[in-house]
């Protein structure tokens, strides 16, 4: 195995670093350095021993997670933006480089943590009567989550949690049907602090038992070469067409996004090699930058790791992880062909070539090379999808990247992929008898390979690193899901949500009488018209807060606030925790905060805001899909209302009209499409999608004159010249 370009990793971090809040990472002196890497992969090993051999019990769990995370955040996250770029001096009132301040809030955020876990034995007696120590206990962690979140992922957040409490304290004062009786600071922090409908609540378990290790794992997979093996198998397969290294992008971002699940790392990564080939191909640069933002959003939601969504779905709907797996996988198709057929249409349109032969590499090159890199993959869907829990699949997976990263030789490789399929099949993957001995082994062909050469001293070194750099990336969205279990826990205690959905379903109704009031009655319904104006305005609201707003924090909150309201109106739960998912992450390519596109942006030399509404654009199939899904459940496999026919019907009519708002917005089908043509064929899209076989019809007919149009010219038109 060879090492990773240092050049590449450090320019891809600092790209990471400047367009994602939860990587700006303050530099260190190499005493402190070490020190934090130390608790950085204390953390990691953490996670790791006990996805393989047991969580600790509920709440030491999650409060030894949550102590290493907000103390780790005070040391690694500076105060002040003006600190991040420099190493401040050191002295008796900053020692290691790092404030006393910072320091004393580590330590109380570390003890504040551990309280609760410390007094659980005690804890069913003191819910609803806390003492005061529990209040200055969770007075103290209430003030440094804030803090934390806000220098990790930025003020929001923050804001909007300060916000809900003010709201809990200040009820009586509240206009309307928002009033309630109030809360009492005591009564305040007894519901976030001591009970788990608060600070340590779903949210912060799902990150500290299944997150954290996916996170880990996408990093360790990544740098045993599985990232590269996925972009090289995407330029093998289409490299040599039209406008080659745009589908590369489209095709190594939807792959590489199963193990990433981050947005704008999966755009720095793929796209420091595809963005300067598409400029050089021919693309204009903001809309090679487009391109590589838009589909990179969709590791977000390529199973099976889609960002810390799926495991949420699994807790809040108390589904298995493979339902929500299969239910992810044809809307994020139909995200991916929106991106691939607007970008090869505009190829087609520009006459754009592909890749020359010289640029292309070699199948049998690539596969003959790489291919063991793809066995920490196969381990963690072989062991998911065998029944076991996604922690151990993530414990087995990430083993496997050891196994892969310390050793080329087929035979271990294969035999590491064997051994754990038997232990599935005798039953003993759980046990200590079995994982014991494997587990030695792997420990011991590190250490040969570190002792053997320099190479393999490097490479052992670099496989903890990735341990280190997992944890760092992790311990942001860790803070967020904290700081995202007061909202949660507000809203419990204030009964707010169901209040929003009333207000807002209300709302919804009185806009869709308008519309019933002036068109005829045969052509609107008023159910219909209230349930798709309740959904425009939570996708609205969706991708406002997902502009300063973690997407993981922005789906717990809409799940929280805004899913009642489309369970008001009959969408089934996995349905509305889908679509507010989808709008969530479509913040990262929606301007003003287009924070993925900007990454892109930024790597092609383009303007930033211009790269965004171009991204947006070719993002259209997931702004859509969540509205077929929503009419049309079939699309998401699992849903009672699935059939083939039914399936197929759906399916079909968003290929076709996702296809012609392609063509429309690029302005070429099988010809150069006239104005008059991309206005009709656009408006037609719109019922083709609709999933109802009268209004694709109707859409059909509507898109005739279009087709019968390019036909005709086609036959008559010499094929465009390359640019």
């Amino acid at each position: 195995m060879s090492l990773p370009d240092p050049n590449v990793i450090i320019e891809n971090r600092s790209l990471e670093e400047k367009f994602d809040p939860e990587m700006r990472f303050r530099p260190l002196p190499p005493g402190t350095a070490w020190l934090v890497a130390g608790m950085l992969l204390a953390l990691s090993f953490f996670h790791y021993y006990t996805a393989g051999f047991g969580l600790l019990r509920e709440a030491t769990h999650r409060g030894i997670h949550m102590a290493f995370v907000l103390g780790l955040i005070f040391l690694v996250f500076s105060a002040f933006k003006d600190d991040q770029n420099r190493i401040a001096p050191s002295g008796w009132w900053r020692p290691g480089s790092i404030s006393l301040v910072d320091w004393a809030l580590a330590v109380a955020a570390a003890v504040a943590s551990l309280y609760v876990p410390w007094i659980f034995n005690e804890l069913a007696f003191r819910v609803g009567n806390p003492s005061a120590i529990d209040v200055l206990m969770g007075t103290i962690l209430i003030v440094v989550l804030l803090e934390a979140t806000r220098r990790s992922v930025g003020w929001p957040l923050p804001v909007i949690s300060i916000g809900v409490m003010l709201y809990a304290y200040f009820g009586p004062s509240m206009p309307g049907i928002l009033q309630h009786p109030g809360a009492s600071w005591s009564n305040i922090v007894n519901h976030l602090y001591l009970t788990s409908q608060g600070i340590y609540g779903i949210a912060l378990g799902v990150v500290a038992t299944y997150v954290f290790h996916y996170v880990l794992f996408g990093v360790l997979a990544t740098r045993v070469g599985l990232g590269k093996l996925f972009i090289d198998l995407a330029t093998v397969v289409a490299g040599r067409y039209a406008g080659g290294p745009a589908k590369v992008s489209i095709f190594g971002s939807a792959l590489f996004g199963m193990i990433s699940g981050s947005s704008i790392a999966n755009t720095v990564t793929v796209g420091s090699l595809t963005i300067p080939a598409m400029i050089r191909v021919g693309y204009q640069r903001h809309f090679a930058a487009a391109v590589e933002s838009a589909a990179s959003t969709g590791g977000q939601i390529t199973p099976p790791i889609m960002g810390a969504a799926a495991f949420l779905m699994v807790e809040f709907l108390n589904v298995s992880y493979q339902t929500v797996i299969l239910a992810a996988l044809v809307p994020a198709s139909m995200h991916f062909f929106g991106v691939f057929m607007q970008v090869h249409l505009e190829a087609k349109r520009a006459g754009l070539k592909g890749l020359p032969p010289e640029e292309m590499p070699s199948a049998v090159k690539v596969i003959r090379e790489g291919w063991q890199t793809i066995m920490p993959l196969a381990v963690l869907l072989i062991v998911l999808f065998s029944g076991f829990t996604p922690y151990l699949a993530a414990f087995w997976g990430i083993t496997a990247c050891l196994v892969v990263g310390a050793s080329r030789v087929p035979a271990v490789t294969m035999g590491f992929l064997a051994a754990v399929i038997a232990g599935i099949a005798a039953g003993v993957l759980t046990q200590l008898v079995f994982s014991g001995p494997l587990l030695g082994f792997v420990l011991a062909l590190l250490v040969y390979t570190y002792i053997k050469t320099d190479a393999g001293k490097a490479l052992v070194l670099d496989l903890v690193d990735a341990f280190v750099v997992g944890a760092k990336y992790a311990i942001g969205v860790g803070a967020a899901a904290a700081t995202v279990g007061i909202i949660v826990g507000i809203v419990t205690l204030t009964g707010v949500g169901f209040k929003i959905s009333f207000i807002v379903t209300s709302f919804a109704a009185q806009i869709a009488q308008t519309f019933v009031d002036v068109l005829p009655v045969w052509l609107v319904d008023m159910k219909a018209l209230t349930l798709f104006f309740t959904l425009l305005m939570t996708a609205v609201v969706c991708i406002l807060l997902g502009c300063g707003v973690p997407t993981t924090a922005n789906y717990i909150i809409m799940v929280t606030v805004a899913a009642p309201a489309l369970g008001l109106l009959g969408v089934q739960p996995l349905v509305a925790h889908f679509f507010v998912f989808y709008y969530g992450v479509l913040a990262d390519i929606t301007p003003p905060v287009a924070l993925a596109a900007y990454a892109g942006a930024s790597m092609a030399g383009a303007d930033p805001f211009k790269t965004g509404n171009t991204a947006f654009r070719l993002g259209l199939g997931k702004a859509l899909v969540p509205f077929v899904f929503v009419y049309g459940p079939a699309m998401l496999l699992v849903t009672p209302e699935f059939t083939w026919p039914s399936f197929f019907l759906v399916v079909a009519g968003a290929l076709v009209g996702i296809l012609f708002l392609s063509a429309a917005f690029a302005g070429y089908a099988l010809t150069r499409l006239q104005t008059w043509e991309r206005w009709l064929i656009s408006i037609a899209s719109l019922p083709i999608i609709a999933p109802d076989p009268l209004t694709t019809l109707i859409g059909l007919a509507l898109a005739s004159p279009v087709i019968l149009s390019q036909i005709l010219k086609a036959r008559s038109e010499p094929a465009p010249r390359p640019a």
